[in-house]
């Protein structure tokens, strides 16, 4: 029987031994029987979501960090936003985020980088970008073609994302540890910023933005 992404998911957590603390904690993935196929992946791992006919979601979450509307995202606005999703992940409140932590970070709040069937674009024909589950009989991926490039399984949020990051959280465990650090998962966000601000102004505009391997494929 093959599986949906939020029921390969659950099975996989149960198994773990964390489904209890997962199923508590409010889920932000959209409803499996809604049609939400566009992902934006923030710079510091938040999803934002779209319909199929709506506008890229990269600009909802462009809007929510520029605090002052200026069309302008300023290194302090862009730590500000890292922030605030820090604190968002961090459950307990301790400045640190710890397997468990994480653990609801990649299955309640952004799935698609673990696991199921994400669809881009209109139902027909749309591209399926297929995210792994361990051992759990997930969907297969469409055959690779020029059009469809073969599986996606391995490249987490890279499709949804600004950086080559597969997992965005786990890319500020500098010790390797399993523990993120609010200040590393601060620095992470200012060398992104560094990154972005390209002709070094100090701030980002939404134009200056290039464009996710999804919203390429989508052609907004």
């Amino acid at each position: 029987m093959l599986l949906s992404r939020r029921q390969a998911g659950s099975a996989f957590f149960s198994l773990l031994g964390v489904g209890a603390l997962v199923s508590a904690f409010p889920a932000w993935a959209i409803d499996d029987d809604i049609d939400w196929p566009n992902v934006f992946i923030s710079p510091h791992g938040k999803p934002f979501r779209a319909k199929a006919a709506a506008p890229y979601p990269m600009g909802d979450w462009f809007r929510e960090a520029d605090k002052n509307g200026d069309g302008k995202l300023d290194h302090a606005e862009f730590l500000a936003d890292a922030e605030a999703f820090f604190d968002v992940l961090d459950l307990n409140k301790d400045g640190r985020l710890g397997r468990m932590e994480i653990l609801v970070y990649e299955h309640n709040i952004a799935p698609e980088i673990l696991g199921g069937r994400i669809y881009v674009g209109e139902r027909d024909g749309a591209r399926l970008w297929l995210a792994q589950v361990p051992s759990m009989d997930v969907e297969p991926s469409q055959p690779e073609t020029p059009e469809n490039p073969g599986d996606q399984a391995a490249m987490g949020a890279i499709p949804y994302s600004l950086f080559e990051e597969p997992e965005p959280v786990m890319t500020a465990d500098f010790n390797v540890d399993g523990l993120i650090l609010k200040k590393n998962f601060l620095k992470v966000a200012d060398d992104h910023f560094t990154a972005l601000d390209v002709s070094k102004a100090g701030y980002v505009t939404f134009d200056k933005l290039h464009k996710t391997p999804v919203q390429k494929v989508l052609r907004k």
